[in-house]
């Protein structure tokens, strides 16, 4: 009898160690336990595969990897740039400062973010290459930082569904793993005008623009910068030349020169190169920067340069996809998020730069009022806009093919 007993206790045994270890499992994998992306395991390994048919397909089906979050160490990083950062000033630049203040505020390490330099934003083949080579080294996110690599953007989103493709203005997204960012640069460009407005003695003031009136970026920018003008300079007229390229240093140079000749006193830009400064300081007339803090270059020449703080996008973007909280929406910010904004005016602005532009900026912050607001003159008579009300941002972003009235083609 005893040894009946002593069977049926071990068969009872084996039966509560057997239940036990069955509800162990679903407590380990339980979501509020795991930070990595749903069911991976504490340790990194690779979880079994799922028999739930539903949970496959909507996998298989969620557009992107970054819908469940991706581990810090396993995140890598694409970015393509135009340029060479190591140039130390300029559009490129300022990127890669955006791009190290995310590496930085995120605690990721060097080596998960791989840059291809100098990627002609013409060259199709160039721009597939770079993207290529970074999904093969196993980037998961890609930053494109041209306009020119957008359709590329657009096709690789659709061969590579599980990387995301984040590209810089543009004017496409689709609404799954391809999106686009840009920002209120126009706010920034008000406000140097305000600058180059009260400091001009010729009241000719010179823009290199890398495009012309075809490309709404480089003209929504132009126009804002001349309505700054012509807030606090009614008389000033704003001489524009045009490059027709992103980047071209030495054709910078020659527009730059070519403005001063005829007598602008005052140089702006949009490109990306900082020779327009430096051409403003060698024939000794003032000039405002554009992307990096120009005065760095120019120390003589720069009144104060509109700037970009890419760091606000990066770190909020890459910080969501390791959270597993990133969306495809497209982003616009401006100066009230800190994107865009301007330097340290110089000490060699007129009086009462200062307080000009602080009241004007104060105004864009709070939404009180905003750049392209009511009815617009144009150079050749027409009026754009209606009275109190803004233009909206689709508009402002991809249909400004149009010149304030103090702006001067060349």
């Amino acid at each position: 009898m005893e040894k009946i007993y002593s069977s049926i206790l071990t068969i009872l045994m084996i039966l509560i160690l057997a239940l036990t270890g069955c509800g162990s499992g679903p407590i380990q994998n339980s979501p509020a336990q795991n930070n990595g992306p749903a069911g991976a395991a504490q340790d990194g390994s690779a979880p079994e595969p799922s028999q739930d048919s539903s949970m496959t397909d909507a996998a298989e089906n969620s557009g992107s990897s970054a819908g469940s979050g991706i581990p810090a160490a396993d995140l890598k990083i694409g970015v393509i740039y135009i340029g060479d950062p190591s140039e130390g000033s300029g559009y490129t630049y300022t990127h890669e400062q955006g791009i190290t203040a995310m590496r930085d505020s995120l605690g990721l390490s060097d080596r998960q973010i791989i840059r291809k330099t100098n990627v002609d934003s013409a060259d199709a083949s160039a721009i597939e290459s770079a993207m290529l080579e970074c999904i093969e080294e196993g980037c998961q996110v890609i930053f494109a930082t041209s306009w020119g690599y957008m359709d590329t953007c657009e096709a690789l989103a659709e061969e590579y569904p599980d990387v995301i493709f984040s590209h810089i203005c543009g004017c496409k997204s689709n609404g799954v793993n391809f999106n686009n960012y840009y920002g209120r640069m126009y706010q920034a460009r008000y406000l140097s005008g305000i600058a180059a407005g009260l400091k001009t003695k010729t009241g000719k003031i010179g823009y290199v623009a890398a495009w012309g009136s075809d490309n709404t970026e480089v003209t929504a920018g132009c126009n804002a910068f001349a309505m700054g003008v012509y807030s606090v300079n009614p008389e000033a007229k704003v001489h524009i030349r045009v490059t027709n390229s992103w980047y071209d240093p030495e054709g910078e140079r020659q527009a730059a020169q070519a403005l001063i000749d005829t007598g602008c006193d005052v140089i702006a830009q949009h490109c990306d190169s900082p020779n327009p400064q430096l051409a403003a300081e060698e024939a000794g007339v003032w000039g405002i920067g554009f992307n990096s803090d120009m005065s760095a270059d120019a120390p003589e020449a720069v009144l104060t340069s509109a700037v970009w703080n890419w760091g606000v996008y990066y770190t909020e973007t890459v910080r969501s996809i390791l959270e597993g909280s990133w969306s495809c929406e497209n982003y616009y910010g401006g100066l009230e998020d800190g994107l865009v904004g301007l330097t340290s005016l110089a000490d060699f602005c007129e009086e009462g730069t200062e307080k000009a532009i602080e009241e004007a900026a104060e105004l864009l912050r709070s939404g009180q009022w905003d750049v392209f607001t009511g009815e617009i003159e144009t150079n050749t008579g027409e009026i754009i806009g209606t009275a109190g009300q803004r233009l909206d941002d689709d508009t402002i972003q991809n249909n400004i093919h149009w010149y304030f009235k103090n702006i001067v083609e060349q």
